[in-house]
């Protein structure tokens, strides 16, 4: 049986590989590698597998295979490279390069450990808001399409200028060029395609613990009252008990109040809203902007376009508009495992049904009865004012944790 390496090469090739991997290489009979990697060594003398898309054929082949084998990979191949891919299913050694985000905060004279990295190579910006907003430092992998220029585009949109960026292109390379950027700036700037974006906050962001004031929110004029109010808010998604990386669905989500607050939470899950009033869906994205939260937000009345949502590990419903029994029915088939349903019904004939629609789906149900009042001031005393009742129903299936 051969061996099996995975190396990882900078942007210079051979220049800066030590003389051992080297040897390792020159001595293997088989090398994989993307077209970039291989170019790095056109004297080499064995078989050459170039990497396209499928690594599942890839690993099937490697699998079988009894020569000496190196496979190559840029920077640390275990930094969202192929090397945890490979690692998880072959039997592969691996031998890091310096990675991009290393060389990116030496350039800078910066420490990292205390930085947070997203990638947005290969894949959409949503959700990319909360997952910056309120860090120091944050490191971003990027591709052509998702370049420098559209994320400052992007951050822009959602007001975080207390950022300033500093983008590395072909760190290592014979073309490097590292440079700081104001985001205003960065955005009608072009890169070279191989960089990176470190982001660095030069002044604090706006802060927004659990429990948003209702007045912070825009809300429809002069009809105020069509928000999930703060304490009802709070116990609601508590209920849901999220996780940072929570799939949530919010169904009839109006200011997007509730979406808002799970986004916060689950910063690297993702969050669905839908919402059939196409006057609310502008002022909830108006408060999506303000605190800086991107979820995919779509108009339409429930169960329809839920089809586009991926599968929740949580489900918010504050408003039916009288569909409960096929919403009950799409939520029941897609909730994850040990997922939850929060409803809220601010009417016993809605507590009714809902109690009723979700036992015969298997569900256990708990339910809160929230009678909130709020201090006002009479003269020079305290009086209190009641909020609506609301009923706070917790679902989850039977036998679940």
């Amino acid at each position: 049986m051969g061996t099996m390496k995975l190396i990882g090469v900078g942007a210079d090739g051979q220049a800066s590989l030590p003389e051992l991997y080297r040897r390792w290489i020159d001595e293997s009979e088989l090398l994989v590698g993307g077209e970039r990697q291989l170019a790095m060594f056109p004297e080499y003398k064995g078989e050459t597998i170039i990497i396209r898309r499928g690594l599942a054929e890839l690993v099937e082949r490697l699998r079988h295979e009894t020569r000496n084998t190196v496979v190559l990979a840029s920077g640390d191949p275990l930094f969202y490279g192929i090397g945890s891919y490979l690692a998880g299913k072959l039997p592969i050694d691996v031998y890091p390069a310096v990675s991009s985000v290393q060389w990116a905060f030496a350039k800078m004279g910066e420490s990292w450990q205390d930085a947070a990295f997203v990638s947005v190579h290969g894949r959409p910006l949503t959700g990319l808001a909360q997952r910056v907003d309120g860090r120091r430092k944050v490191a971003i992998l990027t591709d052509e399409t998702n370049s420098p220029a559209a994320i400052a585009r992007y951050l822009l949109e959602y007001g975080m200028t207390e950022y300033e960026a500093f983008v590395g292109e072909e760190l290592g390379g014979p073309n490097e060029r590292c440079r700081f950027f104001k985001l205003e700036e960065m955005a009608e700037t072009e890169f070279l395609p191989l960089n990176i974006v470190i982001l660095r906050q030069t002044a604090p962001g706006p802060i927004w613990p659990l429990g948003i004031d209702d007045d912070e929110f825009f809300q429809r004029k002069p009809d105020k009252g069509l928000i999930t109010k703060k304490e009802i808010r709070v116990l609601s998604v508590s209920a849901l008990r999220l996780r940072p990386d929570s799939v949530v669905w919010d169904i009839g989500t109006c200011t997007g109040s509730v979406a808002i607050e799970a986004a916060k939470i689950a910063r690297d899950g993702a969050v669905f809203a839908i919402e059939k009033n196409e006057y609310d869906l502008e002022i909830c994205r108006q408060n999506l902007r303000k605190f800086r939260v991107d979820i995919t937000l779509v108009h339409g009345r429930a169960p329809d376009r839920l089809d586009e949502f991926a599968d929740p590990d949580a489900i918010f419903i504050g408003g039916t508009s009288g569909a409960m029994s096929p919403l009950l029915d799409v939520c029941a088939k897609r909730l994850k495992k040990n997922g939850r349903i929060v409803i809220n019904a601010a009417t016993v004939e809605t507590l009714a049904e809902a109690g009723r629609e979700l036992r015969s789906r298997g569900f256990h149900v708990d339910i809160t009865l929230a009678q909130v009042s709020r201090s006002k001031p009479i003269l020079e005393l305290t009086r209190f004012e009641a909020l609506n009742p609301v009923y706070i129903m917790t679902a989850k299936r039977e036998g679940d944790e």
